[in-house]
């Protein structure tokens, strides 16, 4: 008998092992990073699989915290990741005022294949890498490895940041930001071209400046900026009455750079930079063609 139950222990502890019962075969892998149009806390995070270039299943949802951060466990899933963000609050730039994101916008970022059981960390979904997502998706094929790396980096090359998927953008209504240790020019580059996106609609009298991103999304979308999408021209919410105009066809370029200027001269920023040692990119975008 007693031969016996070691016989029936040692099989128990056999199948318990086969089905992962001692829990060191379930995989979990997560995504992890940062919501940032000024930190939007309280939004919705969202991360769809991608198949066949297109969006596919949700895999995984959270809520971002005060400073917009987030985690998303997303299990076994293996493949490209699209993040969306919808809902929350955030401090607009060029107004110093609490927002809500409006009905219908929302911020996405692509992401190429991820593996299996993966930790990822330090994602950012911005305004930019919402550009980029919609570019990527435009393009042949969709969102595969290949469009979302050219999109994601052709993005960062138009704002003259080295990796719109990683690199922290400064927040220039945080007092000495800008002239903080180990912030980067990309950092500021980055920073200061979402609050110049603020800044275009005031400029534009939009009441809620994430419809401004949403039009900057439709525009990216053909790989030119130019207020159009492919011969249609972008249409904007003003979010007064329900009222719309078209977007300017310079609004992603010199308009862009002019509202970067402004917001440098403006007292909302007390980043500790000027318009001066923005110089670079604010020429590149007033000289630019729109060419993504």
């Amino acid at each position: 008998m007693k031969t016996l139950k070691i016989l029936f222990s040692m099989l128990a502890l056999s199948i318990i092992t086969a089905c992962g019962g001692g829990g060191g075969a379930t995989v979990q892998g997560s995504i992890s990073g940062t919501a940032t149009k000024g930190p939007v806390s309280n939004a919705t995070m969202t991360a769809y699989a991608i198949s066949n270039g297109q969006i596919g299943a949700q895999i995984a949802t959270a809520t971002s915290d005060a400073n917009g951060n987030f985690t998303m466990i997303t299990g076994g899933y293996a493949g490209p990741v699209m993040l969306q963000m919808s809902g929350g609050t955030y401090i607009d730039e060029a107004k110093g005022t609490n927002m809500s994101m409006a009905t219908g916008d929302v911020m996405t970022a692509v992401m190429p294949t991820v593996a299996a059981g993966a930790n990822v960390t330090g994602i950012q979904v911005t305004p930019v890498t919402s550009m980029a997502q919609t570019r990527a998706q435009a393009m042949a094929g969709g969102m595969t490895d290949a469009n979302i790396t050219a999109a994601n980096t052709a993005m960062g090359n138009y704002f003259m940041v080295s990796d719109i998927l990683h690199v922290q953008p400064m927040n220039p209504l945080v007092a000495g930001s800008g002239v903080a240790v180990g912030i980067t020019q990309d950092m500021k580059n980055y920073g200061l071209t979402i609050a110049a996106m603020s800044q275009s609609a005031t400029t534009l009298n939009m009441t809620v400046s994430s419809a401004f991103v949403t039009a900057m999304m439709s525009d990216a979308s053909d790989g030119i900026m130019n207020g159009k999408m492919g011969n249609t021209s972008v249409t904007m919410g003003t979010g007064m009455m329900g009222g719309t105009s078209m977007m300017p066809i310079t609004a992603g370029t010199s308009s862009l750079a002019t509202a970067m200027t402004g917001f440098m001269g403006s007292n909302k920023n007390v980043s500790g930079l000027t318009a001066v040692d923005m110089a670079t990119l604010i020429q590149k975008l007033t000289i630019s063609s729109g060419q993504i």
